[in-house]
């Protein structure tokens, strides 16, 4: 199937409840504890504008596995959120974040709580101490790239530093140091010890993006990349690996998936620092003649959750309508979310008070077979030669199969009209 020349290919899955990871901790969670999916399918492959459409809907992967919640019914409902590249301007403390940490990496500040291995001579600062001094002054800050860029070896040349700063950007891929640090972060910040390496890969390699060229006007910057698609931005400190987003960069914006780093290094606040990056990467390529680009996704935002809410302090941001999918500012969603377990932001009166409702997911109507939702979809299957081909639903028995009606259903009503009939199903 992988030789067949068709752009968009997904398996539907199944809509229905999930553990919720944002409540409290296992052992304190209530009954209503739980998120619900609405839609979820499989992606073989996708094209990057047919993704870029799908988290505009409320779509989220998690390698290759696609899915789109159900606000009304989760305990902690999940809004995705975008920060406009082009109009945010770096607050003190985020130009405060990236000069603490320029000035340890050209200047090797000395820090005496920051832990370090036994054998490694990373964060240490190679006899070049301040104390009692005033610090090292940094050039004054002009543009958000200048500054994030500023202690990158790239950039320094034979420029001499205290320590060595890398940033690489590379299609996603497997590699055991990458995997090392996973398995650290898990079990430095999640308490998790379990992770196997094809449990990495599965979560944060595989992807169903293809890549497509970026249509950068003039020749490509060589700090940018080539394509759309999936990639690994690596953070390299004297050689080390300290740090790895993972991140899909579509027509319209860069995508944060994911984001690991050594706790070793979490005083610089690295999550914060790569937020900044990132959103510098989505304007270095519209200022390199990629019109679309304007924007950085940073997942979900979730009120619910207070150690979620900080990406609501990146300005300006917007929360995406649960029902109309239109763009709502953060000064207009967070009054409705303070009242509200479910808000809807085009229509406040479809806001929705209370504990969710588990049971109202087995309250639907089913559709028909003959239905029109169906009317333009397509499926995959064998014609008479053996050839794999596409063709109408309707021209299929899987419509007479409730289970297979039921799945298609959800994906369809989450993909949208439109999107559903540029993509072909395999069931």
């Amino acid at each position: 199937m992988e030789d067949i020349n068709f752009r968009n290919i997904v398996y539907p899955g199944s809509a229905g409840p999930s553990t919720c990871g944002y409540c409290s901790p296992p052992g304190q969670r209530s009954k209503q504890a739980t998120n619900y999916h609405s839609a979820t399918l499989d992606a073989l492959k996708l094209t990057p504008s047919a993704y870029q459409k799908m988290i505009d809907r409320g779509w989220r992967r998690s390698g290759t596995y696609c899915y789109k919640s159900d606000l009304k019914q989760s305990c902690c409902p999940q809004y995705t959120i975008k920060l406009d590249a082009l109009e945010f301007q770096a607050t003190r403390s985020h130009r405060q974040l990236l000069n603490r940490f320029n000035r340890f990496i050209l200047h090797g500040e000395p820090d005496n709580s920051l832990e370090t291995s036994e054998n490694s001579n990373v964060g240490r600062t190679n006899g070049k101490k301040n104390k009692g001094s005033s610090p090292p002054k940094l050039p004054p800050f002009t543009t958000l790239a200048d500054s994030v860029h500023l202690a990158e070896k790239l950039v320094l040349g034979p420029k001499s530093s205290v320590h060595t700063f890398e940033i690489t950007l590379e299609p996603s891929s497997y590699t055991p140091e990458k995997f090392s640090l996973f398995k650290k972060y898990q079990a430095d910040i999640h308490n998790d010890i379990k992770e196997s390496a094809d449990g990495f890969q599965r979560f944060l390699v595989e992807t169903p993006l293809e890549p497509e060229p970026i249509p950068y006007p003039d020749r490509r910057p060589e700090t940018l990349p080539e394509n759309y698609g999936s990639y690994h931005q690596l953070y390299k400190l004297d050689g080390q690996l300290i740090a790895m987003a993972v991140l899909d960069i579509l027509p319209k914006c860069v995508s944060s998936v994911y984001f690991i780093y050594d706790k070793t290094w979490e005083r610089f606040s690295l999550g914060k620092l790569s937020a900044l990056r990132e959103v510098s990467l989505a304007r270095e390529i519209r200022d390199a003649g990629v019109e679309n680009m304007e924007a950085l996704y940073m997942g979900f935002y979730i009120y619910s959750c207070q150690k979620m809410r900080y990406k609501g302090e990146y300005s300006p941001s917007y929360l995406v309508d649960p029902e109309t999918y239109e763009w709502f500012p953060m000064s207009i969603c967070i009054p409705l979310l303070e009242k509200h377990r479910y808000a809807c932001f085009s229509n406040p009166s479809h806001s929705i008070t209370g504990e969710a409702d588990p049971g109202a997911t087995n309250s639907r109507v089913e559709v028909s077979p003959e239905s029109e939702l169906f009317d333009g979809i397509q499926v995959l299957s064998h014609d008479t030669s053996g050839q794999i081909v596409a063709t109408s639903i309707h021209n299929t028995r899987y419509l007479s199969y409730l289970q297979v009606r039921r799945e298609m259903e959800t994906c369809i009503r989450g993909l949208g009209t439109e999107l559903s009939k540029d993509i072909f199903f395999t069931l």
